[in-house]
């Protein structure tokens, strides 16, 4: 087919696109594949098209099927093509998200699967309950196989598109020896006496339903004239197959997508449902948006640089009409603590020049991340917003974390030890707990003390005061040891006894992963401080210090959170090995894995407008250890013609581009392939690496490492470090206690093993 020229007499909808997305539109019959790179206008594209199918009259609004994955994106594309095109669009009845399609299609078809119409959709917490009661059912161990593990492993089946039938014995391994497969058939079968499904179900049954009635399919097959379809490189399995069975007789698909911002496989996501497009539709036509609207011609240069790493990809080149502007930063830094304070110095200056603070984002890997900013931030008094998730001191395991703290801390605090009384569940029912606040209120006593005193008596049954006996036993063990070790590692003692990181460990998900990782950073940020009081006033400050929601303010989130947005200024901090690439991600999944974090990186500098910063720390400070890093490999797949380099270190991009680089590095593909796996160890220890870097930051921990020794290398006057506040003077010495004027901050008293020399 020929692509008219553009003409005056265009129909609105096609004026301001260029060609490739008239191609895009005007393409209307047969199998479509649109590659669209960021910021190249995806939106306007398939907007239009869908303008188009109506306006030249190819198909009734009635006809098309047109499926999203959020809400907000239906709701976007509705109204710009009825402003393109009028009320037509308001008879567009199977225009939403996968969701909410195959629900109204599962009520019309119910009875097929064993359902009424009126069926529920169950929520998250109702799918655990009733997982719970098939698991004590069984006779297992919830503590051992939680309720949520179970859940999470039947929701990666579903996305699979298996029904119980569907899953073999290799499958059904992953949970209680073998007995996934049997609670997954009783959960399904309990949910039909219920008449309810839970979100899993909405597209696996009607999966179900096309495949065993030719008749229903059919009908949806003569339906659907054309179906369109927003960001194939997010589909699942089951959305693959589903897609794929109505589109098989008329072939008028049409799926816009971007197999380089495939970021989500954690949910299912199969970026080989658009790498194999063509096979599955011979004959498509493949349209690649490569114009960008957004970047700088550095910022594209070095996005592509990266991604042009990646093996299994359908290609394109992204560029821009734009101005050259700023090259991308690649900065190396000491430690976390001066990577926050970088930062935030560079968005003040930002703010002095007359930008806007809404223009500004930092964009980091992990969520634990956001916690030394956060603290930065507020100390500094710089606005900012958590975007995608709650602030770190907000988040459900840290208030859990403090809630431990505070009660240790002061008996007396009533509403902590209503928090935590039964997190871990510790056997405590309602009834129990409703005789322990009676206690309290009749005494005018604590809720601990009162735990303390009703154990005397038979209020509680035999059970329920074992539970609670032992509970209070632990809390003054744990009262005991507060006065004899570092606060740091009284949390994380607490933490453990008390059943709180098993409990995690035990869902085996990344979700639970990540809460983890936030309760490690927790206790890494109770070090900055001298007592366990100072710390919990420290977050007390923190947690009132919410600005006016009207504000502006920094935008702190995670690169996944990031996809589909933009900013003037991007900060992408912590681009380490180990961190980003995430090593628990290589160490599952391996190229997979190295391969969508490529990805991730693509989408995380593509999220910039105009200057784009990167961030590494020569040292980062986990589980309580410095530990020494090294920049990330996406640093070295920078072009350098893109790139400008900074570091305090000494080395940067350039010598990490050289070290990974095959020449100097033979073994660079396995250690890519699979982390630090052998590859990357001979390396290592063959030399291959070069050297200044690991002198520098060897050099760095041993000055930190100083702290553990005993201070009889201090003395007035000497220049010193802290991770929070900074360079300083020593001014005055008590004991291991140091007055220090702060070159930033101040002068502050803190403890000696909280600083290094300069």
């Amino acid at each position: 087919m020929t692509i008219p020229a553009p003409s005056p007499n265009d129909p609105p909808y096609l004026r301001g696109l260029n060609d490739p997305q008239r191609e895009a539109v005007l393409t209307a019959e047969g199998p479509v594949l649109v590659l669209a790179g960021a910021g190249t206008g995806k939106t306007a594209a398939l907007t239009a098209r869908l303008a188009h199918l109506v306006a030249t009259r190819r198909a009734w609004p009635s006809e098309i099927l047109a499926v999203t994955f959020t809400n907000k994106a239906a709701r976007e594309m509705r109204e710009r093509v009825g402003r393109m095109i009028g009320e037509a669009v308001e008879g567009m009845p199977w225009l939403g998200t996968f969701h909410a399609i195959a629900a109204k299609m599962l009520r019309r078809h119910a009875e097929l699967v064993g359902l009424q119409s009126n069926f529920t959709i169950l929520d998250t917490d109702d799918q655990l309950r009733l997982l719970k009661q098939l698991i004590q059912a069984e006779g297992i161990d919830e503590k051992r196989w939680p309720a949520r593990q179970l859940g999470g492993l039947i929701d990666q089946w579903k996305n699979k598109g298996l029904t119980p039938e569907d899953v073999g014995a290799g499958e059904s391994e992953g949970y209680a020896n073998g007995k996934g497969q049997k609670l997954y058939a009783a959960y399904q079968a309990r949910l039909r006496q219920v008449n309810a499904c839970d979100f899993g179900d909405l597209l696996l049954h009607v999966l179900t339903i096309l495949k065993r009635h030719r008749d229903v399919l059919e009908s949806y097959q003569q339906r659907f004239k054309y179906i369109m379809v927003d960001e194939y490189q997010d589909t699942n399995s089951s959305q693959y197959l589903w897609l794929r069975l109505l589109a098989q007789t008329r072939k008028n698909i049409c799926c816009v997508g971007d197999d380089d911002q495939s970021i989500y496989s954690w949910r299912g996501a199969e970026v080989a449902n658009i790498l194999r497009f063509e096979k599955d539709f011979p004959g498509a036509k493949i349209i690649r948006l490569e114009q960008n609207y957004r970047s700088t011609p550095h910022i594209l240069g070095a996005a592509s640089g990266v991604i042009a790493e990646n093996g299994n990809r359908l290609g394109k080149t992204l560029w821009t009409e734009v101005d050259v502007g700023e090259k991308v930063r690649v900065v190396g830094v000491w430690d976390g603590p001066e990577e926050a304070r970088r930062v935030g110095e560079e968005i003040e200056a930002i703010e002095r020049a007359g930008g806007s603070l809404d223009g500004v984002a930092i964009l980091v890997r992990a969520q634990h991340q956001t916690r030394e900013f956060e603290d930065r931030f507020i100390q500094i008094g710089l606005p900012y917003r958590i975007v995608g998730g709650f602030r770190f001191y907000e988040r459900a395991e840290i208030r859990d974390a403090l809630a431990y703290l505070r009660l240790v801390n002061q008996p007396s605090d009533d509403l902590a030890f209503e928090r935590i009384v039964n997190v871990p569940k510790r056997g405590l029912g309602d009834k129990a707990l409703e005789k322990l606040h009676r206690l309290a209120r009749a005494e005018g006593i604590p809720l601990a003390l009162a735990a303390a005193r009703i154990l005397d008596t038979d209020e509680m049954t035999p059970q329920a005061r074992r539970s609670l006996g032992a509970f209070v036993g632990d809390l003054a063990r744990w009262r005991d040891r507060a006065a004899q070790l570092p606060h740091a590692e009284l949390a994380r003692q607490i933490l453990d006894e008390s059943g709180y990181t098993a409990m995690l460990q035990a869902e085996r998900t990344a979700e639970s992963a990540g809460r983890l990782e936030n309760l490690s950073e927790l206790a890494r940020a109770m070090e900055e401080y001298e007592t366990l009081g100072a710390f919990l006033e420290h977050v007390s400050l923190v947690m009132d210090n919410e600005a006016q929601a009207q504000a502006r303010k920094v935008t702190i989130m995670t690169i996944h959170a990031a996809k589909g947005l933009e900013f003037d200024t991007v900060f992408l901090a912590g681009w380490e090995e180990g961190l980003f690439p995430s090593q628990r991600a290589l160490d599952e999944g391996g190229l997979n894995s190295l391969e969508e974090e490529r990805r991730l990186a693509y989408v995380a500098i593509t999220r910039a407008r105009r200057r784009c910063t990167i961030l590494h720390a020569a040292n980062r400070r986990i589980y309580g250890q410095w530990t020494s890093s090294i920049p990330s490999r996406f640093v070295g797949e920078l072009p350098p013609e893109h790139v400008e380099e900074e570091s305090s270190m000494g080395g940067g991009a350039s010598l990490w581009r050289a070290n990974w680089s095959e020449r100097a590095d033979p073994f660079a593909n396995v250690g890519r392939g699979a982390g630090r796996g052998p590859g990357w160890q001979r390396a290592q220890s063959s030399g291959q690496f070069n050297r200044e870097p690991v002198r520098i930051v060897e050099a760095r921990a041993s000055a930190v490492s100083l702290g553990n020794k005993g201070r009889d290398d201090m003395a007035v006057g000497l220049r010193v470090f802290h991770q929070k506040f900074g360079y300083g003077v020593v001014a005055e010495i008590e004991g291991n206690k140091l007055e220090i004027d702060f070159e930033t901050s101040g002068r502050k008293r803190v403890m000696d093993s909280f600083v290094s020399l300069a």
